[in-house]
């Protein structure tokens, strides 16, 4: 099956992407059921052992206990979100192109380089969030250096000192203008890189030669990308908030009444949000794919190219300068003779005289008159 490619606006960006998210839904929501089933399954783990640690009597325990299940968790949902990004990239590639696509399929065409695109988002998100990183490290150092032996924390802050106050307002406001630059900056950077796991995977790029690919592909239409992104965040949050709004009203109501979340709503909101995260976890990856095509097509061609290759027109390789050193294979590519059957290099005869580079006419040219023996 083959598919017309061609550039498209953001308006029909979006709607291909809602055409391909609904006609390829079990192959799309099969691939984030994977990683949506694991986080499942380890959250109703969770809760299991909280409430074995609770009839026990080793509620003391509980903060620890998260603390170690965090620790857990987070590598895994790093893994498995990874995972399912990358294959929901392969999936999105072929049906673009009207190839066929299985869920086993696009996770074995990515599997084999999982540690590539794990890099990859690794070295992105650090890249996008360093600033971050060293703001909130220099805060929190401040905090504790600083705010908290003054007694900025007391009670009422009644035996705080107003000119450690003063100092401690001052630092706050700095470091709220650079958070805010820094999400400037966080936002600027991602869309930098958006088309970075597409271009790994359908290029199969390295992480720091996809990393400049998307650059060059993105340059120019970033705008566009941010405006896809928004709309996707915005579809995202809307479906988030109406699937848990129950379940948030509900903690607001147990914990004004100072009262635990019964066992079965616990269970139920995990369930739920196994449901949303499969539904909506692959539009992120399904826009910024068929972004990534449209650049190409923009940018290179790559809609002509794809016509060629599908009709048969590709144009084969120029065959080298020296033919008599290669043979046409089967394939009608040409490859160097094996080392046996290269012909043997001749020399000149000693004396010879050099090529000329006139161009052969087929006529004698001119000689010089003989030299008289009388001069």
């Amino acid at each position: 099956m083959q598919t017309n490619l061609r550039p498209m606006s953001l308006g029909e960006i979006l709607d291909r992407t809602a055409q391909l998210y609904r006609t390829n839904f079990v192959l799309f929501a099969g691939i984030a059921g994977v990683y949506s089933g694991v986080l499942l399954v380890l959250n109703l783990g969770q809760i299991g052992l909280q409430q074995l640690l609770l009839h026990l009597h080793m509620a003391k325990q509980l903060p620890l206990f998260t603390l170690g299940f965090l620790v857990l968790i987070l590598p895994l949902m790093f893994i498995f979100a990874g995972a399912a990004v990358a294959a929901n990239n392969r999936a999105v590639a072929w049906v673009n192109l009207g190839q066929p696509a299985t869920i086993r399929g696009a996770y074995a065409g990515t599997l084999p380089r999982l540690g590539r695109y794990l890099w990859l988002m690794t070295m992105v998100a650090f890249l996008i969030y360093i600033p971050f990183i060293f703001l909130f490290i220099g805060y929190f150092v401040f905090l504790f250096a600083y705010a908290r032996p003054h007694a900025l924390f007391a009670a009422g802050g009644a035996n705080a000192n107003p000119q450690a106050t003063i100092v401690f307002l001052l630092v706050t406001g700095v470091f709220s203008l650079l958070a805010l630059g820094a999400t400037i900056y966080a936002v600027i950077m991602a869309l930098r890189y958006s088309l970075a796991i597409p271009a790994s995977v359908i290029e199969d790029l390295k992480a720091r030669r996809a990393i400049r690919r998307s650059i060059e592909l993105s340059k120019g239409s970033r705008g566009r990308i941010f405006v896809l992104l928004l709309l996707i965040l915005v579809i995202e949050i809307g479906l988030v908030t109406i699937s848990q709004l129950f379940f948030i009203v509900a903690m607001f109501a147990a914990a004004k009444h100072r009262a635990e979340i019964p066992v079965w709503m616990q269970i139920a909101q995990q369930i739920v949000g196994f449901l949303t995260n499969t539904f909506i976890g692959p539009m992120y990856a399904t826009g910024l794919t068929l972004f990534y095509y449209d650049q190409r097509m923009r940018k290179e061609g790559f809609d002509i190219e794809w016509m060629m290759e599908a009709a048969g027109m590709t144009a084969p390789a120029s065959p080298p300068a020296t033919p008599s050193t290669t043979i046409l294979s089967e394939t009608g590519v040409w490859e160097p003779l094996p080392e046996f059957a290269q012909p043997a290099a001749t020399e000149p005869p000693p004396h010879a005289e050099p090529e000329t580079s006139e161009p052969a006419t087929g006529l004698t040219p001119p000689q010089p008159p003989p030299e008289s023996p009388h001069g």
